[in-house]
């Protein structure tokens, strides 16, 4: 989406653009124009009555843009952050003065949400840094990108304004890097293959992600996947994100019939007679540049005990089919 700024956020918080290209709603055409904010944050400005088109206060997300539109964009100063920092242990992958990389574990929730108000890792980073509060938002301080409750591994955060604006853009325009394994039922019919399927929001259940085409409100998403190892009727499977859509893996997984063990959303109604306290997804390996001087970084999430008990299980089972 192209568009020409009239003026970049300025002191007062108000961003000016026009609109080059018709077609698409609100709150996904902002949140491609400013890349400062998520998209949660940016609907509720809407809500707010933040959000000005041709003038006029525009309070639907689903508002479908029109060329030569001109939108305003007002930021009211971030609102007191309301959370409790509460001290929880880190697994601290990297560290410096401006970004923070943790190896999240299994049934860890990232940031607030109903039912879990302080038990957060973004509780825990309050706690963790003393200036965190307000960067990225009122409910997910330097939260750059996000993993799903029951995945484990790598998760960047960003400790200054700065570094989450570069380490955002760097997602955007794929210079970060995720590579994930995971664990899915089933033995592939080649050994390598990209999924490139639109995700979005599912028609019926609101909490559930789908293959939505973006006709319909789905959202490009690129998913490549490698055998890494064929264990019989299962198999190890490295994916590497070009998009990072919600539940991306877990939705081309299944879209490809190789849903993710122990997921209980995409891969309900199979057992692999393990108990695991989450799907078999781990974030393993993160690359990125520092945001402020542009070296490479990689770090390597350790694979957590529970997937590892399953590979052992998994194992034994496909050597005593062999003989």
């Amino acid at each position: 989406m192209n568009l020409t700024s009239d003026s970049d956020l300025d002191s007062q918080n108000v961003a000016q653009f026009s609109v080059i290209y018709s077609g698409e709603r609100l709150d996904r055409w902002l949140a491609d124009q400013i890349s400062e904010l998520s998209r949660s944050r940016i609907q509720k400005l809407i809500e707010q009555g933040q959000i000005q088109i041709n003038q006029q206060v525009c309070t639907s997300r689903k508002q479908i843009m029109q060329t030569g539109d001109q939108v305003q964009v007002t930021i009211p100063p971030i609102a007191s952050l309301d959370l409790l920092p509460v001290s929880m242990p880190l697994d601290i992958l990297y560290e410096d003065d401006q970004l923070l990389i943790v190896n999240k574990p299994v049934g860890l929730v990232v940031h607030p949400a109903p039912g879990h108000q302080q038990d957060t890792l973004v509780n825990a980073l309050l706690a963790y840094c003393d200036d965190l509060a307000g960067i990225g938002g009122v409910e997910r301080p330097g939260i750059v990108h996000r993993l799903d409750k029951d995945t484990s591994g790598a998760l960047a955060i960003a400790k200054t304004d700065r570094a989450h604006q570069n380490l955002q853009a760097q997602f955007k325009t794929k210079t970060a890097r995720r590579e994930y394994l995971g664990v899915v039922y089933g033995a592939p019919a080649t050994a390598s293959g990209t999924v490139d399927a639109p995700v979005g929001r599912h028609s019926v259940d609101r909490k559930k992600m789908a293959i939505v085409s973006e006709s319909k409100g789905g959202r490009r998403a690129v998913t490549h996947w490698q055998v890494v190892e064929r264990l019989a009727n299962y198999s190890l499977i490295r994916f590497e994100l070009e998009t990072g859509r919600t539940h991306q893996i877990r939705v081309h997984s299944a879209h490809i019939n190789h849903p993710v063990v122990g997921d209980p959303v995409y891969g309900a109604g199979r057992s692999v007679g393990v108990n695991l306290p989450g799907q078999a997804l781990h974030a393993w390996k993160l690359r990125l540049q520092h945001p402020v001087t542009d070296q490479p970084i990689q770090v390597t999430a350790p694979i957590p005990a529970h997937i590892l008990t399953l590979l052992e299980v998994l194992r034994r089972r496909a050597d005593s089919q062999q003989h």
